[in-house]
């Protein structure tokens, strides 16, 4: 696995300069994405959810008014370097206190970028600067500048009315919320994105969306106008990587192409060039090849999941990554 890292680092320095390439999502899936990409360039930046309302997060969300600080802590831990300094720093930043009071269940990287921001009245530069201090190969910004809130229709959330349309509200309840999920929305209805975010899309060479959880960490970052302008609007080629598995509760019996179309649903003028998905998780290649036709992809299958449990192997997604990049073109030299 080394071996295929450094010769991926090897052949990125002998074509040049590596891509800029921004991945958007959160959680889990993004932190996939990040621990994969950090291989193959040094010009990477991750553009994050900022929807939670859960856990560590949603308790500092709500006690002091801050953007949620969880996915945009386990985004920087991804882009930890596998050194002795890189690895120790994101066992740090990950680690939650245990405790019979009010600091049980918060995370250190938390309490840093909270404390930081407080600090230094600058989201993006606090950020920068818990970067700087965990040496992380590439750079992380929330996609709005604000809170938000998610919401979204389901069909079928009261088993015993399965015909029926509910509300539900917040990311943590939509992440496992039972029945069909049929739209998600955020609340401002108008949120600002991130200036630097935004000019991210806009300069990349490449465009990561995706894996994670689909309804409430992948489609949001349509949902924030100026940025889902950036993406439509951006020369950059997209790629859309696909979960492994349909996720319990928000993606239950979804088929890999469904996943496509959701997507297409709430962002109609949104262009894909390549969906990305594991070989062994795609029942029917027909049906997601026109699927991703609809959005002006192909579709690329590969060897991505571990072999020990259902998520993505980093070197094996960084292989397909890295022949993706090389062989679907470019835009012109890397800038």
């Amino acid at each position: 696995m080394i071996r295929t890292a450094r010769r991926l680092r090897r052949t990125s320095r002998r074509s040049g300069v590596p891509p800029k390439v921004v991945a958007l999502g959160g959680g889990h899936g993004l932190s996939a994405s990040l621990s994969a990409l950090r291989r193959i360039t040094g010009d990477l930046t991750a553009v994050v959810t900022v929807a939670d309302d859960g856990g560590s997060s949603g308790r500092l969300r709500e006690e002091m008014g801050v953007l949620p600080p969880g996915d945009l802590r386990k985004a920087l831990a991804a882009l930890c370097g596998d050194d002795e300094w890189g690895r120790t720093w994101a066992k740090v930043i990950q680690h939650r206190f245990v405790s019979k009071g009010d600091l049980h269940g918060h995370a250190v990287g938390n309490l840093l970028i909270v404390a930081l921001w407080e600090q230094l009245n600058d989201e993006v530069a606090a950020l920068e600067w818990v970067g700087r201090l965990l040496g992380a190969h590439g750079r992380v910004l929330p996609m709005s500048a604000v809170p938000l809130d998610l919401h979204a229709s389901v069909r079928g959330h009261d088993p015993a009315a399965p015909d029926e349309t509910t509300t539900v509200r917040g990311q943590a309840t939509v992440a496992l919320t039972p029945g069909d999920v049929q739209e998600v929305w955020l609340l401002p209805a108008d949120p600002p994105a991130v200036p630097e975010a935004v000019q991210a899309v806009l300069d990349a060479d490449w465009v990561v969306l995706g894996p994670g959880s689909w309804f409430s960490s992948v489609i949001p970052h349509l949902l924030v106008p100026e940025l889902a302008d950036a993406l439509v609007n951006t020369r950059a080629r997209k790629v859309l990587t696909l979960n492994l598995a349909p996720q319990p509760g928000e993606t239950d019996g979804f088929s890999p192409q469904r996943h496509l179309e959701v997507l297409a649903r709430h962002a109609p003028k949104l262009t894909i060039d390549v969906v990305l998905a594991d070989e062994a998780a795609v029942p029917d290649r027909e049906s997601l090849a026109q699927a991703a036709e609809r959005l002006c992809g192909t579709v690329e299958l590969a060897r991505i999941a571990a072999p020990d449990g259902p998520r993505h192997d980093p070197e094996l997604l960084a292989t397909a990554y890295d022949r993706i990049f090389r062989m679907r073109g470019r835009i012109g030299p890397w800038r």
